[in-house]
């Protein structure tokens, strides 16, 4: 792993074991593999030409197939348009639908970017906290109702499932936000790039397929760079859920602001949704059983340490507030344990005593890793100042 040039395995000294940053430690499908080796060997680096027009409509038709087959969404392909990163189709949404001082309604805690992206365009971030009901973490629907109704919100900003909590909603939950936006005329801003990831009776459903009233106000981003750990290639897709929000959002943002993904990323996506699946059964097989491993080492040995095991992603949400901790929870695992998790408070500046931790990687380093965690723990214990 350390000999890959990738962030994950670099930031940190060489005795610290990586457990941040949300992207895998796996080879990529094959086909994924081999659409990059023939482009490569034939030198296919210009402008992309392929079956059924340019490369927009090429990676628009893939999409439809793949909404189709996994969530049965019927895809206008009129209505999607590439993206070379969701980040910046988040940052472009949220210029295009509301305008500064407007309020966002985000799930806290949040992906470290959306953040950025209200506070940076002068927007002003609306919390709606979710709460540990002892089984998972919920939001709360009253709250919800009364920010929605506030005369400056005009957007809400959802991840599903959500990062880092690793809830997958239920129809109840996204009908639940669809009728607040409804009601109060609020734009869906949904990122659903981590709806592959789902484990056991969990089901992901785009927002969007609830309703029509709801389609209309929705627009969802996704990308296969999580499920199939292609980051680097930059490639993603936004859908606007009517032709009226389309329009809407270029009046503000001409499409030549978001330019293009490369013919790379292109081909790399459109092999991993058209080609990718079985190897993606066997990654998710593989992540369930981390993630069981994972919850049930925290449950026995490390009891102080509260925790839900994720429906969906790869990501686990930890609180360590009952932990000895002199500091941030980043900063004991890191000092003590060599261990690299993303710091809690990037998600929710109350989250100092919480970490992120992605179990993506082989069974051999989650053992090392979870050892180190019990070892660090375990001592603390043993120092803790008495009452």
């Amino acid at each position: 792993m350390r000999s890959r040039q990738n962030v994950k395995w670099t930031k940190y000294g060489r005795d610290v074991l990586p457990a941040w940053v949300a992207e895998m430690d796996f080879a990529i499908a094959h086909p994924i593999r081999r659409t990059l080796e023939r482009s490569i060997a034939d030198q296919d680096y210009g402008y992309p030409d392929r079956p059924g027009g340019g490369g927009d409509a090429y990676l628009a038709t893939a999409f439809q197939s793949r909404m189709k087959d996994r969530f049965n969404w019927d895809i206008d392909t009129s209505l999607v348009q590439p993206l070379a990163d969701l980040v910046q189709g988040t940052f472009s949404a949220i210029l295009a639908m509301s305008d500064p001082g407007d309020g966002v309604i985000l799930q806290l805690p949040a992906y470290p970017p959306f953040h950025e992206a209200i506070h940076s365009t002068d927007r002003v971030l609306v919390p709606l906290m979710m709460r540990d009901d002892g089984q998972r973490h919920v939001m709360d629907a009253a709250e919800l109702a009364r920010h929605a109704a506030a005369p400056r919100t005009k957007m809400i900003l959802l991840c599903n499932p959500q990062n880092p909590t690793g809830r997958v909603f239920g129809r109840d939950e996204l009908e639940a936000i669809g009728r607040a936006a409804i009601e109060n005329d609020l734009i869906i801003l949904s990122d659903e790039i981590h709806a592959d990831l789902i484990y056991g009776d969990a089901v992901h459903i785009p927002i969007a397929t609830i309703s029509p009233e709801i389609a209309a106000r929705t627009i969802t981003i996704n990308s296969p760079t999580k499920s199939f750990n292609i980051p680097g290639l930059r490639c993603g897709v936004m859908y606007f859920g009517s032709a009226a929000l389309r329009e809407r959002f270029h009046k503000r943002v001409p499409k030549r602001v978001l330019g293009s993904p490369g013919i790379l990323g292109i081909d790399a996506t459109v092999a991993a949704w058209n080609d990718g699946q079985p190897w993606l059964d066997d990654v998710v097989t593989h992540l369930q059983a981390m993630r069981d491993k994972v919850f049930a080492t925290i449950a026995s040995e490390m009891p102080q340490i509260r925790a839900r095991a994720p429906e969906g992603t790869y990501l686990g949400w930890l609180d360590c507030s009952q932990l000895p901790l002199a500091g941030s929870a980043f900063d004991f695992f890191h000092d003590r344990a060599k261990i690299a998790f993303s710091a809690g408070e990037a998600f929710d500046p109350t989250g100092a005593k919480f970490v992120r931790f992605n179990f993506a990687t082989s069974g051999r380093i989650i053992d090392q890793i979870l050892g180190r965690m019990v070892d660090a723990v375990k001592q603390s214990n043993a120092v803790r100042p008495r009452a």
